[in-house]
């Protein structure tokens, strides 16, 4: 039983680690023959490094990152020019909610990190390797496949495919899939340049907003490197003087940058979710399952929860531990959340060249405290077990947690660590009752002794709550029900 990973970005790479992680290792071919050169994608958020620690990454993308945690994002005239607005000094606070920090990697530095521990936990990475086309068939999909250094083609065949296959995602076009949304917002080109900004750190996000730069706006960037930037502006169709936009936008008129070329300069602003996330045995994630602005971050993060939540399901699948109705979950989870992920994206966007609030009727409202969009979102595909009565919201206030199923498991300090700590690996039951330790099932029991734990969970000291391995409440009882905790396996893992 096998699964085949199309594209080596932050989503595919994701996917395979933590495929990998729950030993159903896959093939993943990229067509590029190397990871990113793109400083795009920056920044991991805690509950994205919870994941990561969970594949033994997180210290690595912690050491490469920039030192404290620093980065700031404004809105100027120039970098050097009249301030607009300054929207973030400092990360939000999560420390209440996970136990993990933030990070400031981009796509360039991660990537490489994510291929080397897929490839340690066994995953077969295969570069510049084309995918020429697939066919799905009553037992698995059929792949032609091209080696691009030797030419050799081959066909294989995998139980399921994921397509991580960025924004043009052809395997995505083939399905006949459509993107919902607002669609194209803007193109626009960018360049690297290397300068001595003469700034006290480089760890910065600047929205320019300047009638001197084509399109009257821009975005100016610092990189893992120091003393590299990265520059992009609308694309108006004419040839870019990037020394006179890299003076404009820094607002440097004698500044002597260093151009560098990049593979490709253009790119397409874009507000779309997929209308559906799977077809048969083929799962889209990343860019190839939703397209959306940049502004946020969002982006890069959620690419990589995508590989989280779908990686545990396709395991369970190929190692005939679960029935294949528990990847039914994969749309029903991640689409209905992706779309809010892309509206609140595209809110950003709109103010992202002017300073306050924009009047218009259309826009979604945002999400409060913003804590929810990571912490307190439910997952209500069909992979838990939802109680009588629920009225199946899609959200909660995180610091304000009830345990209901669907939800992230909250954050509990424990006297040796916390409940983040015992999840990820598999599926958890964590009770206040020893009497759970005598369950057949292949789940780990942790007995904790802890009221805040209760409180936080919805359950009594006799109850207990079953945590699937992205982290997610499929079900709860606030008493002793073995029998229901054995129903419930059942039915989440549709065997």
């Amino acid at each position: 039983m096998t699964v085949l990973v199309v594209g080596g970005g932050l989503s595919g790479l994701s996917t395979a680690m933590f495929l990998a992680l729950h030993g159903a290792p896959p093939v993943l071919i990229e067509r590029h023959p190397t990871t990113s050169v793109h400083p795009k994608a920056r920044g991991q958020f805690p509950h994205v490094m919870e994941a990561l620690r969970v594949a033994g990454v997180a210290e690595r993308v912690t050491a490469a990152s920039p030192p404290d945690g620093r980065f700031r994002i404004i809105r100027a005239v120039s970098l050097k020019g009249r301030l607009l607005e300054e929207i973030m000094i400092t990360n939000p606070d999560f420390t209440a909610l996970s136990p993990a920090g933030w990070a400031g990697l981009s796509q360039e530095r991660m990537e490489p990190i994510l291929a080397d521990r897929a490839r340690e936990l066994g995953a077969d990475l295969r570069f510049s390797t084309e995918l020429l086309s697939l066919a799905q068939h009553e037992n698995g999909v059929t792949a032609r496949i091209k080696d691009l250094e030797t030419g050799e083609v081959e066909d294989k065949e995998f139980d399921h495919v994921v397509a991580a296959d960025g924004h043009r995602s052809p395997i995505r076009r083939q399905l006949g899939i459509e993107l919902v949304g607002r669609g194209s917002l803007g193109r626009g080109v960018g360049a690297l340049f290397e300068a001595d900004l003469d700034l006290e750190h480089d760890e910065f996000l600047c929205y320019l907003v300047n009638p001197e730069l084509p399109g009257g706006a821009g975005v100016l960037v610092g990189t893992d490197e120091p003393g590299r930037y990265a520059v992009g502006v609308a694309d108006t169709g004419e040839p870019v003087d990037w020394v006179r936009v890299i003076r404009t936008a820094t607002g440097i008129p004698d500044l002597e940058p260093k151009v560098m070329t990049l593979p490709d300069s253009s790119s397409e602003t874009v507000h779309g979710v997929a209308e559906r996330f799977s077809d048969g045995r083929i799962h889209l994630v990343g860019d190839a399952a939703r397209l959306m602005p940049p502004t946020g971050a969002f982006g890069g993060n959620t690419a990589i929860m995508d590989g989280f939540s779908l990686a545990w399901k396709l395991a369970m699948v190929t190692k005939n531990q679960a029935g294949p109705g528990l990847l039914a979950s994969h749309d029903p989870e991640r689409r209905p959340y992706s779309k809010i992920l892309a509206d609140q994206q595209f809110l950003l966007f709109t103010q992202r060249g002017r300073p306050g609030p924009v009047d218009d009727p259309t826009l979604p409202e945002p999400v409060e405290p913003v804590s929810a969009l990571f912490f307190g979102y439910r997952q209500l595909g069909g992979a838990i077990i939802a109680e009588p009565g629920d009225t199946g919201e899609l959200w909660e206030d995180p610091t304000k947690p009830t345990g209901r199923p669907g939800v992230r498991a909250p954050y509990v300090k424990l006297r040796n660590g916390s409940t983040t700590d015992l999840l990820g690996r598999g599926f958890v039951l964590l009770t206040g009752n020893p009497a759970y330790k005598s369950t057949k099932l292949p789940v780990e029991v942790h007995v904790i002794d802890e009221p805040e734990f209760c409180h936080k969970y919805g359950i009594t000291p006799e109850g207990a709550t079953l945590v699937r391995p992205d982290f997610v409440i499929a079900w709860r009882s606030r008493g002793f029900g073995p029998e229901e905790l054995e129903k419930a396996w059942h039915t989440v893992l549709d065997c």
